[in-house]
Formats: structure tokens, C-alpha cells, sequence
């Protein structure tokens, strides 16, 4: 092992211990050779990396900046083992992805799973955030990347794939409301509705809608979780107000539908998978990202069983 990595090895066991003695156990290596590594450092620098103290040893200022670097240095050899298994063909290394609430059923944990079984040399760690800190640990370098919302502002990120998620209402399947793609908003003037309560960026949207209809909603119940108000929609309460990722999952499955509100008002929002525009994806996360990215698309706006039944009834008609 070179000399300064031997260094910083011993130097980081006793700034995180405090004391020679217990490096010394920790790293079986002798309480001398450790204390003659720190010194010589010392002198090279001109400068305590040390407070020797009666109960132990503290570190100086100099000595929390040497901490600080060589947390920076593990980090970077870590990911240089990384690339260095890469080139020699091994499928392995951990990656770090971070993604927002509505993410953490469905679709993540299912294509996880599928990288899982194809690379078990690949570990994952998953960061469920809010939009912005999502976007903010992509250009910290944080994680190798993530899944948000808007991200077309910011040059520092590089969108790999992207798809739009729209605001509807969600029926359980079977209701006479959802065998229809879209409609307008003010389509619930009669209907009980489950909406969506503060926090939620959704309440934002409703209001507008609320507004620019001039409709008084029978509010039955109101949530601030998307869970929530889909299990409410699912039990027959009432008609919910979501995103159509908030409930890709459910239309997929077949136990609710959505239908999309076509007011000109709203705004589709943009769902996107994004990298950090300055930094390349070790061989792992590159892995993990084309996994993603091939199957992106399963995100957007969902076709529920009903519709896709009363579609094929139009098309039998029309013929």
C-alpha cells in the first residue's frame, strides 16, 4: 500500500477514535508505527494534525481539513475500484439514486428488482425526497442520479428521458365516469369528491380549475396523502383528484381509472430522469440508467381496462 494512503489510513482511525491505542486495536497495526506515521506527516507539513491531551488526542483545525480530505480521498478510491472492476468486465458496484414520494411503490421498487436479478453485483441505495432536494443531490453529486419533476431550467442536469403526468380524475374501475379518456373539469359539478389537501402541490391546480369553472365542489373527504385519497377512491367514498402518476400503478393493475381533465388551463407537468450535466455515470450507474431509460415510458399517462374496452367498442361501431 504507497506510503500516504498508510498515512491517511491510520491518521482517520485516530482523529474517529481519539486515541493511538484504540487505532491500534482496531487496525492491529502497533501503536508505534502508528504514532511515528502521524509525526513524520507532521513534520512535513510544519504544522499539528494533533492536540495531544491527557485523555487522548483531538484534532487541530489542520487536522479536521486532513479529516475532510481523506473522507473526499476514500470516497474517490472506492469509485476508482469501481471503474477499475468495470474495465476488467465485472458486472458490479453500488449506485445512488434519488426520487420523489410517488415514486416509492410500483414502478422503482418492480425495475429494481429486475436490475437486481440480472446484476447482483450492482447495489442500489434509493433517496426518497422532496422535488427540489432531488434535484439538488444530482448536482451536489450526491447520487448518480434521479427522478423529478421540471427540470428543463436547469443547465447543471442532463435529461436522459422524460414523460408528462397530467392531473384527472380516478374512479374505481367499473364506474360509468371512467370509460373515458378525458374531460373537463366541470364534468364533477354533481359529484362527491375525494381532493386533495395542503400540502399537496396538487391543491394548487384544483384551485385554478375551481376558479376558471366557477363550480362549487361536494368535497365528501379531503387528504393530505396521495395513498390516501386512492384507497378512498378505491372503497367507492368517491371520485379523487391526482396525477396520473400518483396512480400508474393502481390503472395498471386494474383496480382504479383515470381520466385525464382537458381544461386548456392546466399544464402537463414533465417527469424526467436526469443526470448531472458535469459528471459521467460510473459502468454501474450507466447500467442502472439504460434499465431506466428503456423503460421510462411506463410512467406516462395510463389507459385503464374500461377505456381501453369502450375505445374498442367506438372503433367496432364506426366500422
Amino acid at each position: 500500500m504507497p506510503t500516504f494512503s498508510r498515512f491517511l489510513r491510520y491518521f482517520m482511525a485516530v482523529g474517529k477514535l481519539g486515541s493511538i491505542r484504540k487505532a491500534s486495536e482496531t487496525l492491529n497495526v502497533s501503536a508505534s508505527a502508528i504514532d511515528r506515521q502521524i509525526l513524520r506527516v507532521e513534520a512535513e507539513l510544519g504544522i499539528p494534525l494533533f492536540e495531544r491531551l491527557p485523555g487522548g488526542l483531538r484534532l487541530t483545525a489542520a487536522g479536521e481539513l486532513m479529516m475532510a480530505a481523506g473522507g473526499r480521498w476514500q470516497k474517490n478510491l472506492f469509485e476508482l475500484r469501481a471503474q477499475m472492476e468495470d474495465l476488467r468486465g465485472l458486472k458490479r458496484g453500488h449506485v445512488e439514486i434519488a426520487v420523489i414520494d410517488a415514486l416509492a411503490k410500483g414502478y422503482v421498487p418492480r425495475i429494481i428488482q429486475a436490475i437486481q436479478s440480472e446484476y447482483p453485483g450492482i447495489s442500489i441505495g434509493l433517496r426518497v425526497l422532496e422535488n427540489d432536494d432531488v434535484r439538488h443531490a444530482i448536482t451536489r453529486g450526491e447520487v448518480d442520479f434521479g427522478i423529478f419533476f421540471e427540470p428543463q431550467s436547469y443547465k447543471e442536469l442532463s435529461v436522459r428521458a422524460f414523460v408528462e403526468v397530467v392531473l384527472g380524475f380516478v374512479t374505481p374501475v367499473g364506474h360509468p365516469f371512467g370509460r373515458q379518456p378525458e374531460t373537463r373539469f366541470a364534468a364533477c359539478a354533481d359529484m362527491k369528491l375525494i381532493v386533495p389537501a395542503e400540502p399537496l402541490a396538487l391543491c394548487q391546480q384544483v384551485s385554478v380549475l375551481e376558479g376558471s369553472s366557477g363550480i362549487a365542489l361536494n368535497k365528501v373527504a379531503t387528504s393530505d396523502n396521495i395513498q390516501m385519497i386512492s384507497s378512498l377512491v378505491a372503497q367507492g367514498i368517491g371520485v379523487g383528484i391526482l396525477t396520473s402518476l400518483d396512480v400508474v400503478t393502481e390503472v395498471r393493475a386494474g383496480v382504479l381509472s383515470f381520466i385525464r381533465i382537458s381544461d386548456p388551463v392546466l399544464r402537463p407537468m414533465t417527469l424526467a430522469l436526469c443526470t448531472a450535466a458535469a459528471r459521467t455515470p460510473s459502468h454501474a450507474a450507466g447500467i442502472v440508467l439504460a434499465e431506466i431509460e428503456n423503460t421510462f415510458h411506463e410512467l406516462g399517462f395510463p389507459v385503464s381496462l374500461d377505456q381501453k374496452i369502450a375505445g374498442d367498442q367506438n372503433v367496432q361501431g364506426a366500422a
